[in-house]
């Protein structure tokens, strides 16, 4: 008896904490179908608050078919540089990752030392000596400033070397007698055992490009070149902040999310239980 009212706490509480965890989602997804007036008239608890008096698409309306500011190409300039950077980075991160943690070279204690001490600097810190670079490689205002400077992720490159630190020297010793280069044992016997940690990163990776702002705010000034965050924020401005279009873009925003997580759960919570941070 005392095991059955256990269980039956822990599944409230656990049905409590995801209802307070998914209510701002699903206020904001229904904040998208009230007009501007509506989505801040009803503060008490009733059911004007949790569903709409009057049901509107004004406001995908007005986000997908303003000229000025066409959000489904905002969302396809973010899906493609998001899907780049997440593939070319998947791939350079894996590769020095396997490099830090299997690989025998000169002073690899020291880059690597070197490499991971640049997660104690703040963002803001290199931003300024990375946009001159990017104006010095006329690649201002392009997508090749939005990839290439993502590519390589230095806490991606540390979560896998926790990973392929595990996978046993020998193995890799016996295809090395077996004639096969360290490309070929990368690619053959490493990368197969990596795929939870591959995925993770990927999902981690793509997630973190789809939500950038500062960025692409500083070096993308031509407007049809611009990401979908930067887009949502151009929504508000100091005389007038649209939120029925802010909640609508918002919402549609976090489609994508939605659907990558949902198909790769299952991988994301292996590959952290695999390769999360050892502390």
């Amino acid at each position: 008896m005392n095991r059955t009212l256990i269980a039956i706490v822990r599944i409230a509480i656990m049905i409590a904490v995801a209802v307070i965890a998914l209510f701002p989602i699903y206020w904001m997804v229904m904040s998208s179908f009230r007009s501007h007036e509506e989505i801040f008239k009803y503060t008490t608890l009733s059911p004007e608050l949790f569903l709409p008096v009057e049901w509107t698409l004004k406001n995908y309306k007005d986000i997908f078919l303003d000229p000025s500011k066409p959000f489904g190409r905002y969302m396809m300039n973010t899906l493609f540089v998001a899907v780049l950077v997440t593939s070319l980075g998947l791939i350079v991160n894996a590769m020095a990752a396997f490099a830090f943690a299997k690989l025998r070279f000169p002073f690899k204690k020291l880059l690597l030392t070197l490499f991971m001490s640049s997660l104690v600097i703040p963002y803001e810190v290199i931003m300024i000596p990375q946009y001159l670079l990017m104006r010095d490689l006329d690649w201002v205002n392009s997508f090749m400033a939005l990839i290439v400077p993502q590519i390589v992720w230095v806490f991606g490159i540390f979560m896998l070397i926790q990973f392929f630190s595990d996978i046993p020297r020998d193995i890799l010793d016996a295809a090395r007698m077996d004639g096969a280069s360290w490309l070929r044992i990368f690619g053959k016997v490493v990368l197969p055992t990596a795929v939870p940690a591959i995925i993770t990163l990927g999902i981690m990776t793509f997630l973190n490009q789809w939500d950038s702002f500062l960025w692409p705010l500083v070096v993308i000034n031509e407007e049809k070149k611009q990401v979908i965050q930067v887009a949502i924020s151009s929504f508000q401005s100091l005389r007038n902040i649209s939120w029925g279009k802010i909640m609508a873009a918002t919402s549609i925003s976090s489609v994508p999310i939605l659907i990558v997580f949902l198909f790769l759960q299952r991988y994301y919570v292996q590959g952290i239980t695999m390769s999360g941070v050892k502390g």
